[in-house]
């Protein structure tokens, strides 16, 4: 790759050029890092900014290779023999690096090449052309490599090539690289996932290439959504939802809604809602061992859980107490058991009128008596979200867990393929019976042809405990959007790069770019995204979500769909 136009007279100052109404500020690359992963230059170069890549190319003989190689042999032994000091590793390195590439060339399987590498930020006006220049620079920088701005030397920087490759360069614009190198200079590798009946979940940040993920080609169905708030989750999951139904119409969707988000959405599609408010008449049965297919004592475990969340100030006495009442209660009957019942069977035991029999008096009297009694609501054909918006933040946890068992139990009782979405779910990784019973479902669900789709702030909440981090292993993709932080512990689990690590803090918003940035990780795969919608979906999205982000700019990554 070359630019075969020299540059021709204009504005110059020690460090641009400016020809006609375009300015040209070059960067060179003076030091590569120990490691360049293959394509790093797709990976390097902004997507939404105008920069121009030149490599020059040159074959050594092989002679002159070898005498290259044996040189720098020659070179690090003997400063090793003086005793090399701090750099004795480098050193050692330097030099078995130097056998190697000797055997290969001897070999034939590596040539050497003089590469005169170079990259150029444009813009209309000086500041922009230097401020792109400065956001490559830290792109660069944090990959390992280490850039140089020439000055003075911008006429011989952006000069054409020549066929010798003996043309005055400035110093940092020659590198010496075997053919592993040079063909880690090229952004053709190509990492896009293009998965048979996939959806379209985004358009790589390198090249803008499209990204299709099969669900339900892999191990698990199930798929994990993380970022701050106005990182655009809601955008994606809907968008996810809505590519998935277009390509399969049989496809069922039951979204668990505690912002009531999506409640627009799923009415457009044909759907229902579930209102779940506190003092409403619309009522899913807590405890109603439908949800576990009759199996009673499967049904008491689950119960037990979910007013261990409600309760998390229970002591082992109370505990112990509530389990046994739970477990008589679906021993004995009715074979539809309500609050009132749990209550009458704690009446009988032990601590009848301690404070286990006063807490749960909120579901006699108190904010939650509106699930105390039979089912009233039966879900229609079509997607179905539950809508729990107006419950208090402290009952969101209990209202989850119950509703979750509600979903699993769904999941096992319809044909065909199907999504759990679950939106803040970190609230059910806070007590370590909802977290078993979160990853038991995750686990789960593929026997049932269906997958779940996690929604939460941060993955730091998972990793906090061995439930949790359970769950996350279980996923087949996660999805970062903008994260408050990346520590070391999610750095170390998700198998982040430094580099990865530091650009998640800053990824960008739609707010500010019209789309969401993101890191998709799958498998072994790391894929940076733009996460992008066509004007019909962005449209129909804006109508029916809430909190839609605003409308893309004519410059951002949608414009191509």
């Amino acid at each position: 790759m070359s630019d075969p136009g020299a540059p021709g007279p204009g504005e110059e100052s020690p460090t641009w050029l400016r020809i006609g109404r375009r300015y040209r500020a070059p960067l060179l690359l003076r030091q590569f890092p120990p490691e360049v992963p293959f394509a790093f230059v797709g990976r390097v170069l902004p997507t939404t900014e105008p920069v121009e890549l030149a490599v020059e190319l040159h074959r050594l003989p092989a002679a002159r290779a070898l005498e290259i190689l044996h040189g720098a042999r020659a070179v690090a032994e003997a400063e090793l023999t003086s005793g090399g000091g701090p750099q004795t590793s480098e050193l050692e390195v330097e030099r078995a690096t130097a056998e190697e590439f000797g055997r290969a060339v001897a070999r034939r399987t590596q040539e050497l090449w003089k590469a005169g590498i170079r990259l150029v930020a444009l813009g209309p006006s000086r500041p922009r052309a230097e401020a792109v220049r400065t956001r490559l620079t830290e792109r660069l920088s944090a990959l390992g490599f280490r850039a140089r701005v020439p000055r003075y030397e911008v006429r011989s920087t952006l000069g054409p090539p020549g066929l010798s490759g003996d043309d005055p360069r400035p110093a940092g614009f020659w590198q010496i690289l075997p053919t592993d190198g040079v063909a880690a200079l090229y952004p053709f590798v190509d990492e896009t996932v293009l998965e048979p009946g996939g959806v379209l979940v985004g358009l790589a940040l390198s090249d803008a290439s499209p990204v299709f993920l099969n669900r339900w080609e892999h191990a698990s169905f199930s798929w994990g959504l993380f970022g701050t708030t106005g990182a655009g989750k809601t955008f994606t999951a809907a968008l996810v939802l809505l590519r998935t139904r277009w390509m399969r119409p049989r496809f069922e969707a039951t979204i668990l809604d505690p912002l009531g988000e999506f409640s627009g959405f799923v009415r457009a599609l044909g759907g229902s809602v579930i209102e779940i408010s506190e003092g409403g008449e619309r009522r899913l049965n807590p405890l109603d061992p439908v949800t576990t297919g009759g199996d009673r004592r499967e049904k008491a475990a689950r119960v037990t859980a979910m007013l261990r969340a409600l309760f998390p100030s229970l002591e082992d006495a109370e505990s112990a107490a509530l389990d046994t009442a739970v477990t008589g209660l679906y021993e004995r009957g009715p074979a539809v058991p309500t609050f009132d019942d749990l209550i009458a069977e704690v009446g009988r035991g032990v601590g009848a009128s301690g404070r286990l029999g006063t807490l749960l008096d909120v579901f006699r009297t108190g904010s939650l008596k509106s699930v105390n009694g039979p089912t009233t609501v039966v879900p229609g054909p079509g997607p179905v979200s539950v809508d729990f918006r107006g419950v208090p933040d402290d009952h969101l946890a209990f209202h989850l867990s119950y509703l979750l068992d509600w979903a699993y139990g769904r999941l096992k009782d319809r044909p065909g393929e199907k999504l759990l979405l679950l939106d803040e779910a970190h609230l059910l990784v806070r007590s370590p019976a909802t977290a078993d019973f979160l990853d038991r479902v995750v686990r789960h669900v593929r026997h049932f042809d269906a997958g779940v789709l996690l929604l939460s702030q941060s993955p730091e909440d998972f990793l906090a405990s061995p439930e949790g981090r359970a769950t996350l292993r279980n996923l087949s993709a996660t999805a970062f959007l903008r994260l408050p932080e990346v520590s070391d512990d999610a750095r170390a689990f998700f198998g982040l790069t430094p580099a990865e690590a530091e650009w998640l803090p800053r990824a960008r918003l739609p707010r500010d770019v019209g789309y969401s940035e993101s890191l998709w990780r799958i498998d072994e795969l790391h894929l940076p995204l733009a996460i992008v919608a066509s004007t019909p979906e962005y449209e129909f999205l804006r109508a029916t979500l809430v909190g839609t982000p605003p409308a893309p700019t004519d410059a951002s990554p949608r414009s191509v769909l």
